[in-house]
C-alpha cells in the first residue's frame, strides 16, 4: 500500500511510520519542515506543504491518507496557545481537504485525528461513538471545530479517531506521568475519582491500521483501551508495576495554580469505551492498563 502521514514526525506518527514501513508498504510523511538529514529511500519519503502546494500530483495514487497534524495540548492554555491549537487543526484539515479537491485518484480512505474530549467531562456517564458531542470546555470546543473542518473532506471514506491518552514508554505524556513515581512522590490528583481513559501506542497504531483496511468503518472511531479506570486506580497500577509507592495526593488547587486552565485535563475525566471497535473484531493486544503498564515497563529495561 501506499500511505501519507501528515504529523508523520509525532510521536503516534513516527510509531505508524515504524510499524508499516516493518510491513513493507511505501510511506510518505507530509511536514512543515522537510528533516535535515533525510535521505530519501525507497518507501519513505518526506514531503513538506509547499511542495504540495505546486505539486499536488505527488498524492496520486494514494491508498490512504492519516492526518495527525496539530499543535499539543501539553501547555498552559494563553490566548495565543489556545489560537495556534485551534489554527493548526482546522488549517490542517483545510489544505487536506484542498489538495484531496485536486487529485485525479483520490485516496480511499482518510483517516482524520480527533480527541475524545469532544464527549465533555463526566465522573458518572460512559460515552461510546452513538454519543452526542458537548461542547462544555476548550478541548471539547476544540475537537468539535476539528472534525466540523473535517467534513469538508469530500468523496472518500472518512474515519474521525478520538484519541484519548496514549502511552508510550519514551515519548506522550506518560513518562512525566510517571516521573512522580520513579522519584517517590506519586500519588492521586485532586479526587482521584475522576475517570482516565487510555490506549497502548502499539494498539493505536494497530487501530488505525484496522480501520483503513476494514471498508466497512467510517465515521468515529474511540481510540481507547476497553477498561478505562480512575485517576486513583491509575496511579495505583503505575505503583504497582513500578514497585514505587502511591501515597503523595496532589490537591486540585495546587494543580489549577501551577498549569492554570490546562487542569481541566487533569482534574475532569470521561468514561470510554471502544465500542466500534470492539463491534468490528479489533483485539486489543493491551485491554487493561496492567498488560500496557507491564509491556512500557519491559521496553524501557530492553533500551
Amino acid at each position: 500500500m501506499k500511505i501519507a502521514i501528515c504529523g508523520g514526525t509525532g510521536f503516534v506518527g513516527s510509531a505508524l511510520v515504524d510499524y508499516w514501513l516493518q510491513a513493507g508498504h511505501q510511506v510518505q510523511v507530509i511536514t512543515r519542515k522537510l528533516p535535515d538529514l533525510h535521505d530519501p529511500g525507497e518507501r519513505l519519503t518526506y514531503i513538506n506543504w509547499e511542495q504540495l502546494e505546486e505539486m499536488p500530483h505527488l498524492l496520486e495514487g494514494l491508498d490512504a491518507l492519516v492526518n495527525l497534524a496539530g499543535e499539543t495540548l501539553n501547555q498552559r492554555w494563553t490566548t495565543r496557545a489556545k489560537l495556534e491549537i485551534v489554527e493548526s487543526r482546522v488549517t490542517t484539515v483545510s489544505k487536506v481537504a484542498r489538495l484531496l479537491d485536486k487529485l485525479e485518484h483520490k485516496p480511499e480512505v482518510v483517516v482524520q485525528a480527533s480527541a475524545m474530549a469532544i464527549y465533555g467531562t463526566s465522573q458518572t456517564d460512559t460515552f461510546d461513538e452513538s454519543c452526542p458531542q458537548k461542547s462544555m470546555n476548550f478541548p471539547s470546543r476544540v475537537a468539535e471545530q476539528w472534525e466540523i473542518a473535517a467534513d469538508a473532506i469530500n468523496n472518500v471514506r472518512l474515519v474521525k479517531i478520538r484519541v484519548s491518552l496514549v502511552l508510550g514508554h519514551k515519548r506522550g505524556a506518560f513518562p512525566l506521568m510517571k516521573l512522580p513515581y520513579m522519584l517517590g512522590v506519586g500519588g492521586r490528583i485532586g479526587s482521584g475519582k475522576q475517570w482516565t481513559t487510555w490506549i497502548h501506542i502499539l494498539d493505536i497504531v494497530r487501530l488505525i491500521d484496522f480501520t483503513i483496511h476494514n471498508k466497512e468503518i467510517s465515521g468515529p472511531v474511540n481510540a481507547s483501551a476497553p477498561n478505562p479506570v480512575t485517576n486513583d486506580e491509575f496511579g495505583r497500577t503505575v505503583g504497582k508495576v513500578y514497585h514505587r509507592p502511591h501515597w503523595f495526593p496532589v490537591p486540585g488547587f495546587l494543580i489549577k495554580t501551577v498549569v492554570g486552565e490546562l487542569s481541566v485535563v487533569l482534574l475532569q475525566g470521561q468514561r470510554v469505551i471502544p465500542q466500534k471497535a470492539l463491534d468490528y473484531g479489533f483485539q486489543f493486544t493491551f485491554p487493561t492498563l496492567t498488560d500496557a503498564l507491564e509491556d512500557l515497563k519491559h521496553r524501557g529495561l530492553s533500551d
